[in-house]
């Protein structure tokens, strides 16, 4: 992706469950990659995805 100063950002998703669960199914923390825009969505996202580390779909929210 060319690093243009437009609208669209690289954001990362990571699972809110698997900071707090100790009863995983493998160690990790689940994270996925996605673009937003920023002047459509402001605010953080929040996206309910699998976990394959939790093996159940959670929600993900986005980090820095």
């Amino acid at each position: 992706m060319s690093k243009n100063k437009g609208p669209r950002v690289l954001i990362t998703l990571e699972c809110i469950k698997c900071l707090t669960n100790n009863t995983k199914r493998s160690l990790g923390i689940s994270r996925y990659t996605t673009i937003k825009n920023r002047k459509n969505t402001p605010n953080k996202l929040e996206l309910f995805k699998y976990c394959k580390h939790c093996n159940i779909h959670s929600i993900h929210k986005e980090i820095k």
